[in-house]
Formats: structure tokens, C-alpha cells, sequence
């Protein structure tokens, strides 16, 4: 894909989310598509070159209009920043490696949200799982302890 036609499929899913395009948003949402699963500061960082006067703050902002329009999924891992990925509108899970904190996504468990069933749901409808699985990931197991 060209720059042109990136850029113009980055403000065609702005505007499809309902929401104004800008050029922070619009860079928002490419540094997004080069870093899955990125935190506000990666994200501030990836932007910041382009556009010198973008703040963390409108970082945040975008992201959460994003999120809010159903076009940015926040997960918060343990002991992580809140990161943020374009992989919406399914159940997906994460592996999150212990060691050097690099993350995966899962597909669902057995296939359909909702992937897990509680033993007693205690009378609410679950309609989604989160599940983060913890491990080591195979370059952090390789190294030497």
C-alpha cells in the first residue's frame, strides 16, 4: 500500500469510527498499525517526529475516543501500562512473556466468544473472556540464567 493510499484508508476508518479526522488522530492510528499492543509513551514517541506539538495527553485522547468508537481495543496487563491494539470485535487473548514483557495474541480458546465458561456464572450473561496466560517467551528461555 502507498502513502497516499495508507493515508487515506487511515482517515477512512477515522471517519467510519464517526469521529473527526485530524492529523494527530490520524497519526495516532499509524503508529497504532506499526506498533500492536503499544503503550501511550510508544505510541507519543512514534508520533512525536511528524508532529512536534502532540502531546502524551492527546495521545491518551485519541486513543480513547478510538476505543470508545470500538475502533482501538485498551488491554491492562499486571503489572504493564494500559497498551493498546487495532484488533477489535473478537475474543482474542494474550501471552505475555515475564521476562522481556513481549506480547502475543491467542485466538480463543475453544473458538466463540464467550471462549471460557465460569464454573457458576452467578447469574450474569458473560458475553466476553479476558484471559492473559503468563510466560517465558523462547529467546528469554534460551538465554543463560
Amino acid at each position: 500500500m502507498t502513502d497516499a493510499e495508507q493515508h487515506s484508508a487511515t482517515a477512512d476508518a477515522i471517519r467510519a469510527a464517526g469521529l473527526r479526522v485530524t492529523d494527530s488522530r490520524r497519526a495516532v492510528l499509524d503508529a497504532l498499525r506499526r506498533h500492536s499492543h503499544a503503550s501511550v509513551d510508544a505510541i507519543h514517541a512514534d508520533v512525536l517526529p511528524g508532529i512536534p506539538s502532540t502531546s502524551p495527553q492527546s495521545v491518551y485522547n485519541a486513543l480513547a475516543d478510538f476505543t470508545d468508537a470500538g475502533l482501538v481495543r485498551r488491554i491492562e496487563p499486571a503489572g504493564h501500562p494500559m497498551l493498546f491494539e487495532l484488533r477489535v470485535g473478537d475474543n482474542h487473548h494474550h501471552l505475555i512473556c515475564s521476562g522481556c514483557g513481549r506480547i502475543e495474541d491467542v485466538d480463543c480458546v475453544v473458538g466463540e466468544a464467550p471462549c471460557l465458561q465460569p464454573s457458576d456464572a452467578r447469574g450474569f450473561t458473560v458475553t466476553a473472556a479476558d484471559v492473559t496466560f503468563w510466560g517465558v517467551c523462547a529467546e528469554c528461555a534460551s538465554l543463560p540464567a
